[in-house]
């Protein structure tokens, strides 16, 4: 399928989805402004999207509690004459941080047999893989998912590497409900006024396409050419791949879950999964709501004084009255029964009520995202903890975390076999290529014992008689690779006498390192006396 025709509505994607992944969008950016921004204009974009939801109604003006209900927290307008004093609490963000924390604070391991393979992959993480993976477990996690892209440019680096898309910058293809078929990418590179310049960029098996189009808001508008930009000027408006990769795809999707609850019903929408906040987004605005109130509180409770009209001091004709902060006053003329003339007001802080009420509603979010409530808190007060204790009191989150892993295994195996493919094809000058094989991708465990328990645990392993110094190395370092781990376990048995030496290197006539001398000499060899030896067919 080439580039799209000129006039075609812009993006391609279902107004559901566009809606759900800009409400997400909104609330992972942690930005009040962006939230009121988006929540105010919501109605506007379900008409434009053809939604049959009304427009702002005179309701939503309206103060007491028809005002309220009518919109949500971050919908509702600021009164005229007044600043908005509505809190932002980032827990979104939080969770999409936590969600990537997990998964990717210890960059999975790619491993293959060719050792040549081996030292390439290793070399691809250290060159910026791992930081592309972070950004991708925290964007997936918001957005629903995120896509993983192969991309080059000599004037930059001599070959390529892997790059991350977000989800809702992105129109996919899928086959068979899951299969990643096709995807159109777009950047936006002019957005003047009623103009907008768009860059797509699809990827088709075997193929990637490039093309400008210069159009409107929600019209792609008119192609035109790519050296019209400094971006684009580069740009082949066909790349077709190597030999070998015909069916590849040079992208990969990460899904966030398998499937979207609120989209199976979408036609294209059952492999792109959803975000963490899917469902709680009404709880989210609630927590906003509840420290907006408990600020509220705050400032109400200020020491404030009520005083007579003829208590405060003229500044002059138009100019006001006002009550000065003084510690002398002059006589005033108050009547002695008047005992209440000054009179203190100062309402109280009902912080237990709104620390109780925030306490619940996030952990109803953090439960709805998947995970342990003591995964985003400190509920040791500060005592020591074992790794199990830890994983049993995260065993929510452990699975979730499982779950998301065998997602992204899959892509991240995907996307560096096509990158090994291109590299050993020749495509690109002075870039020497391995062989070719689909890594195996081992994400490390999150939460890992320290090194007291772990040396306890290889120890008595060592005196049942149920470990190998391999293991125990292993299980003592596992974040060495295994040519360290080889190595470490070579100076343990050489340091304990343990290391069999090749007998060709140090000579047949020398015993072997860590081995006694036979006490009998093979038969028909001369005793060490120099005496010859009895022939046994000699002997009675």
């Amino acid at each position: 399928m080439p580039l799209p025709e000129k006039g075609q509505t812009w993006p391609p994607i279902h107004p559901a989805i566009r809606s759900d992944m800009e409400d997400w969008a909104a609330w992972f950016s942690a930005n009040p402004d962006r939230l009121a921004y988006r929540y105010l204009n919501r109605p506007l974009d379900n008409q434009r999207y053809g939604r049959n939801y009304p427009l702002n109604r005179p309701s939503q003006y309206r103060g007491g509690w028809v005002g309220r209900v009518a919109r949500w927290f971050w919908g509702e307008p600021t009164p005229l004459g007044e600043k908005r004093a509505n809190l932002h609490m980032p827990l979104a963000r939080d969770i999409a941080r936590t969600s990537s924390d997990l998964l990717y604070s210890e960059p999975p391991a790619l491993k293959a047999e060719n050792h040549e393979t081996q030292e390439r992959l290793e070399q691809l993480m250290d060159l910026g893989m791992k930081r592309t993976l972070i950004a991708s477990g925290e964007t997936g996690s918001a957005l629903g998912g995120a896509y993983l892209r192969i991309v080059w440019d000599d004037a930059i680096r001599p070959g390529p590497w892997i790059s991350m898309v977000h989800a809702d910058g992105a129109a996919p293809t899928f086959a068979h409900g899951d299969i990643l078929r096709a995807v159109t990418f777009w950047t936006v590179l002019v957005c003047d006024g009623q103009r907008v310049v768009r860059h797509l960029e699809r990827h088709e098996p075997g193929l990637i396409l490039h093309g400008v189009y210069d159009g409107t808001e929600d019209n792609l508008g008119k192609p035109i050419p790519l050296e019209a930009f400094e971006e684009t000027k580069d740009l082949l408006p066909v790349r077709q791949l190597p030999a070998g990769l015909e069916k590849r795809l040079a992208v990969s999707y990460v899904p966030n879950t398998m499937f979207a609850p609120d989209w199976r019903d979408l036609p294209g929408a059952a492999g792109l999964g959803t975000s963490d906040y899917q469902g709680a987004e009404t709880f989210l605005s609630a927590i906003d709501e509840t420290y907006t109130s408990w600020m509220r509180d705050i400032r109400l409770a200020k020491s404030r004084i009520i005083v007579p009209a003829g208590y405060l001091m003229s500044n002059g004709p138009g100019m006001g009255a006002v009550w000065e902060d003084r510690e002398v006053y002059a006589p005033m003329n108050v009547p002695p029964t008047a005992e209440q003339a000054i009179t203190e007001n100062q309402f109280l802080i009902r912080h237990e009520e709104h620390r109780a009420t925030i306490e619940e509603l996030v952990g109803k979010v953090i439960r709805n995202a998947g995970y342990s409530g003591g995964t985003f808190g400190d509920d040791s007060a500060g005592q020591a903890v074992t790794a199990t204790e830890i994983k049993a009191r995260t065993a929510r989150s452990m699975s979730t975390r499982a779950r998301k892993a065998e997602l992204a295994a899959t892509a991240i195996a995907d996307i560096v076999e096509v990158l090994l493919a291109l590299e050993a094809s020749g495509m690109f000058p002075g870039v020497s290529g391995v062989e070719v094989e689909r890594p195996d991708v081992d994400f490390q465990d999150s939460v890992q014992d320290d090194i007291k328990t772990l040396a306890e645990t290889a120890q008595l392993l060592q005196q049942a008689e149920a470990a190998s110094t391999e293991v125990k190395v292993a299980m003592l370092h596992p974040d060495w690779d295994e040519q360290e781990q080889r190595e470490e376990v070579d100076r343990i048995l050489k340091e304990t006498g343990r290391l069999v030496e090749d007998p060709t290197t140090i000579g047949a006539d020398r015993p072997i390192l860590g081995q006694e001398p036979p006490d009998e000499q093979p038969p028909g060899s001369e005793p060490a006396d120099g005496t010859a030896a009895a022939d046994p067919a000699t002997e009675d």
